[in-house]
């Protein structure tokens, strides 16, 4: 175990909140699939923290990285969506992890604008950024289930502000500036999770709903999703880098906004047919892709030996 949490990289958050947001995604088809998800997701938080406790030097150094220290913010992210799975049997300690998911998330947009922000260098900056300042909207999806309806519109709004002010900068370091070392690459795959985000916490979070809104964050989403399927074909072929995790929750994030816009429309009577067919590609996709990291991850965290003697004993 101590080869496991010492090999254990930080950016695992991301895949733990991958797993546990596609939970939610696949929750229309059985409790148990969403359980499931939850339970693994879990297992990865349980492990971090393991890790955090055994090992803070080595987390903290971690932490120097920008890029690893922007994706970090997907542990609090995981835990306000993590409280949702405990809350049917123990409210009160749900609605305490919900409310220390939030106030971790705070912290750390705190210490990462101090930290980056404040000495701002334009290599530096990374799609992941997106997560420091937009994720705080998972508390706009999360909140009604703890009836924190005003908590969840503050945040949709501090999320939707700051993506209008990051996007054109990331988009500028992306494509003008490039120099985008290998193995950050895998974080392109981020720009389909802000639009997607901040669409399902408007949903979740906002009884009446301004159509301006649903539309341009819908067209938002659909076309950073196209844009990073297109991207994934190639950012697919990369060598395993634990960064793979920034793959799994831009893709589930996709198909719950647009299955929580989609049942809107219906309601509100502007339904559109074509949506159910892109979000039974996006379920379908975004379930994949989190278990095939999942599965890389298994691998890359076991020593050799055992995966290749597991693989053996299963052929024979």
């Amino acid at each position: 175990m101590n080869q496991i949490l010492k090999k254990y990289p930080v950016p695992i958050v991301g895949l733990m909140l991958g797993l546990a947001a596609a939970g939610n995604l696949v929750q229309s088809y059985g409790e148990v699939y969403r359980n499931i998800f939850g339970i693994i997701s879990a297992i990865l938080l349980v492990l971090m923290i393991a890790k955090t406790i055994k090992y803070p030097k080595g987390v903290a150094e971690s932490l120097d990285n920008p890029v690893v220290a922007s994706v970090f913010p997907t542990l609090s992210m995981a835990i306000m969506l993590l409280s949702t799975y405990i809350k049917p049997y123990t409210p009160q300690l749900a609605y305490a992890m919900w409310i220390a998911g939030i106030s971790i998330h705070i912290i750390l947009i705190l210490w990462f604008t101090k930290k980056f922000v404040l000495s701002f260098r334009i290599k530096q900056v990374f799609p992941s950024w997106f997560i420091v300042y937009v994720g705080i909207a998972v508390a706009s999806v999360t909140g009604p289930a703890f009836t924190m309806i005003n908590v969840g519109q503050v945040a949709f709004w501090f999320g939707f502000i700051t993506y209008l002010i990051l996007l054109p900068i990331v988009i500028y370091r992306v494509t003008k500036v490039k120099e985008m070392p290998e193995l950050t690459l895998p974080t392109l795959a981020i720009f389909a999770a802000p639009a997607s985000l901040l669409l399902a916490g408007y949903m979740n979070s906002f009884k009446t709903k301004n159509m301006a809104v649903v539309w341009f964050l819908m067209a938002l989403s659909i076309i950073m999703y196209v844009v990073v399927i297109i991207m994934m074909f190639k950012l697919l072929r990369l060598k395993f880098y634990p960064s793979y995790s920034a793959f799994t929750f831009p893709l589930i994030i996709s198909g719950i906004a647009m299955k929580l816009t989609n049942g809107f429309l219906n309601k509100s009577g502007q339904g559109i047919a074509s949506l159910q067919y892109l979000i039974k590609f996006q379920e379908a996709v975004g379930v994949i892709i989190v278990l095939y990291v999942l599965i890389r991850y298994i691998q890359f965290l076991l020593p050799e030996k055992t995966v290749a003697s597991d693989l053996k004993r299963g052929i024979n």
